[in-house]
Order: C-alpha cells, then structure tokens, then sequence
C-alpha cells in the first residue's frame, strides 16, 4: 500500500464508509450495470449522459436495457440512489467518476475518441480536489495518460494529478445476455496512473465487484482489454474462415466444432456467424492495429482476421443468392425477412450488428426487406445506415412466413421457435446453426 497524502486518505475514508458519491457518465450498456452494482453496494449515484431521452426515462423509472427492469430503476429513483442529469457541471458533486462514454471507429477505421475527450474536458472544467477518475471504455493503450491526463492536467484550479486527483483505468467486461455474469461478479482488472491511483481505484471497486485484479498502471489494464477482445477475434476469423473452406467440402463446420470440444484440454470452442457484432470486437482490434502502425509495425495476423470478419456477410450474401437461385428466384424482387437485427442471442443491443449490413446489402440488391427481433421492436438509426428504411419488427404468423422467399436467421433469440419458422417457410439460411434440432422441413434449411 502506498503511502496516502491527506487527500488520498480522506477519499479512501468516504470510499470505506460509502459516503462518496459515484459519478457514471454514459447511462448505456455498462453505465446501467455499473450503476446496479454501487446502488446494491449502499452508494448512492449519480447518473450523466448527453442524452436527455435517456436522462428523461429514468427520471421517469422507466429503463431501455433489457437486463434492467423497469422495477429496478423505479426503486433507484424512489429511494433516492439515483440522480440522472444532463448537466455536466454537477461532475463537481462526484467524488467518483467513471467514464462509460462509446469509443467508435472513424470512417477512416481509426480511433475516435471524442466522446472520452469531451467527457474530459467536462470534468477538469469542475475538477476540484479528492476526486478519482476512472476510464472504462473501450480503448487503445496509453489513452488515459497521454489523452486524458493532459486534458485533465489543464484544468482552471491549476490541481495535480496524483496529488489533488487520481486517474485510472479500468476496462469493462459486460456480457449482455448471459445471466451468468453481471457487472458485479465479473473480476474487475484496474491500474492506475500511479500507484496512489491504482490504490483509490481498487478500493472503489472492492465495495462492489467480487474480484479485483491490480496491474502495474493503467497501459497494462488498458492493453488487457484489448487482448482479451483481439483474442476472440482472431479466433472467430478462424471458424469463419474455416466454415467457407469446410461448405466447398460439403463439410459442416458446426459438427467438427461440437466434435472438437469433446477434448478436455488445449481447445476452446469459438463459433461461426454472419460477420462480428457489439462495441468491442469488431472494433478493438483496429485499434490495435492502428497503435502498431504509429508505432512504425504491422499487425498483420491480427488485421487480416479483421479482415475475414468484415466480408463474412458478403459470404451470407452469396449463400442467399445461390439458395434462391436454386429456386429459380433472383435477390431482386425477392421478399427477404431477416430475423434478429441484435448483435447477439437475447439481448436488445444493436451495436455494430452484422444485420445492418446483410440488410444493406439486400436492399442494394433491389430485395424487398423486413425484420423481426422480440427485443428491437423498430429499427434504431445507425450513422453508417442512415439509407436505411424506418422500419418496424413484423409478426412471424404462418401467413407472413408464407409469403417470403427466404427467412435469414441472422440472430438466434432464444424466444424463436425454429421448428415453426422452418415448417412455415419455404427457405431458410441459417447463418447461427440456429436449426440444429430441427427435425421436420430439414431440405429447406440451407446454412451460411
């Protein structure tokens, strides 16, 4: 333990008696669980965001994340645990900030860290002395030292980091849709800018998380996340790769994988899908790649496993086309119904989804296109769609089922029954092994 100054010592006080109050800036997909996770702990929150719709349905006791029910919320605000706000100017009021804020790819593929940088400057404007800032999102190595600090270092009242503030890192490890994990048992890996802050930043945590991980400062924790998102990657370039190669042997890549698992030791089983979805996997590692070439390297296994994920939906794309060629039928004119526009299984998260772009390029192709997903009931607007049509989740009645040409599983929801999809439509591609069990109809299925 390091030695504490005066200011230290009294934010580790307030954090040890759960009187310090717990900024989260960014009330989305890590912010919410964050903040369940302090409220069970005894804190009491402060919730910011620049989004006053979101700012205005908790206020409201009414919550847009699936995993986090209405109830829930209702509760924080009723008893008082919660205070959402668009005012940035009350970070002053937090003795604990946690930045959640999105961390996108620029058109360019390069990071864009606005929203970190915005956030920020929001804070050093209010920065004032025993506060402890901590990055959870989603970045490169280096950001919180030498993007954020800076910033941060500027500040009016002329205080020092490490002295009068504390900054840290601390990458989040959401998994939207597995009712194994919340935010609260998940082991939290933390570093800090200095081993003062690295401290603070686990002491934080330790009144809420069941495991805290130290590293040596906040580039091993930021490089940490990075790692453990690039991983999956490449593996899942793998299958992909491999399911194109085993579909031209006429193998199935889904029951060499399920055979391979059976091994107790050496293998982890990594799945195929129509292309990569959520915040952080199809992103982190371009900016890993991004690093290397400011640091005059390549990163070559890494970019080329970028690169097989992103043409995954052109390879559904050809699947599609050849089934309805069979058929006798051309993309054109065809009435495609997409199922799932969620990146993954039972979650109503959007991000990044690999259906945006299969629907894209559906309707490039002249298919007259709809969707289904039980938890996305309209189509959210994405900056990279913005050609997309305002569209609506149709009913899966037998009739509408009917009436298609082919239904792409593009998600597979827990809450579809595939056995009557399959037995009401008159093709299917199943890019997600989603009809594995499926006994009846087995000749329409076609998988991608």
């Amino acid at each position: 333990m390091p030695d504490l100054s005066p200011v230290a010592s009294q934010l580790a006080a307030r954090i040890e008696s759960k009187d310090a109050k717990i900024g989260i800036v960014g009330l989305g997909y890590v912010g919410l669980p964050l903040i369940s996770a302090f409220t069970n702990a005894g804190f009491s929150c402060l919730g910011l965001d620049v989004d006053q719709k979101k700012v205005d349905s908790l206020l409201a006791g009414k919550s847009y994340i699936r995993h986090i029910a209405s109830e829930t919320v209702a509760k924080w605000i009723g008893d008082s645990q919660l205070e959402p706000t668009s005012d940035m100017s009350r970070l002053a009021e937090a003795d604990v900030i946690l930045i959640c804020v999105p961390t996108p790819l620029s058109e360019t593929r390069d990071p864009d860290l606005a929203y970190v940088t915005g956030t920020t400057d929001a804070i050093a404007k209010v920065l004032r002395p025993g506060q402890i800032i901590i990055l959870e999102s989603t970045t490169y190595p280096t950001t919180t030292r030498d993007v954020m600090l800076p910033i941060l270092e500027a500040n009016p009242a002329g205080l020092k980091a490490g002295e009068d503030y504390f900054v840290a890192y601390s990458p989040e490890r959401e998994d939207p849709g597995n009712p194994d994990y919340t935010a609260a048992g998940i082991p939290k890996v933390v570093g800090g800018c200095d081993a003062t802050a690295t401290h603070l930043a686990c002491k934080v945590y330790e009144q809420a998380i069941v495991q805290i991980v130290p590293v040596s400062s906040a580039e091993v924790a930021e490089a940490c996340k990075i790692l453990e998102n690039t991983y999956r990657s490449v593996n899942i370039a793998l299958v992909n790769e491999l399911k194109v190669l085993f579909d031209k042997m006429g193998i199935d890549v889904w029951e060499v994988i399920n055979a391979a698992k059976t091994k107790p030791f050496g293998f982890q089983a990594f799945y195929p899908g129509p292309g990569l979805g959520g915040h952080c996997i199809p992103i982190d590692p371009f900016y890993l790649s991004w690093l290397a070439r400011r640091e005059k390297m390549q990163t070559r296994f890494i970019e080329l496993a970028g690169e097989v994920n992103t043409r995954m939906p052109e390879y559904v794309i050809s699947r599609l086309a050849e089934a309805l060629n069979d058929a006798g039928k051309p993309i054109r004119r065809s009435r495609i119904l997409i199922l799932g526009m969620a990146y993954k299984k039972d979650v109503d998260d959007s991000r990044e989804s690999p259906s945006f772009e299969l629907m894209d390029m559906l309707l490039e192709r002249g298919g007259d296109v709809s969707y289904n997903d039980p938890h996305i009931p309209e189509l959210p607007s994405k900056r990279a769609y913005e050609d997309l049509p305002s569209l609506k989740s149709v009913d899966l009645t037998p009739e509408y089922l009917r009436a298609m040409d082919c239904v792409l599983i593009a998600t597979d929801h827990s809450d579809y029954d595939y056995d009557f999809i399959v037995k009401h439509s008159p093709l299917v591609i199943d890019t997600r092994n989603a009809t594995e069990f499926v006994t009846q109809g087995r000749d329409k299925i076609h998988k991608a």
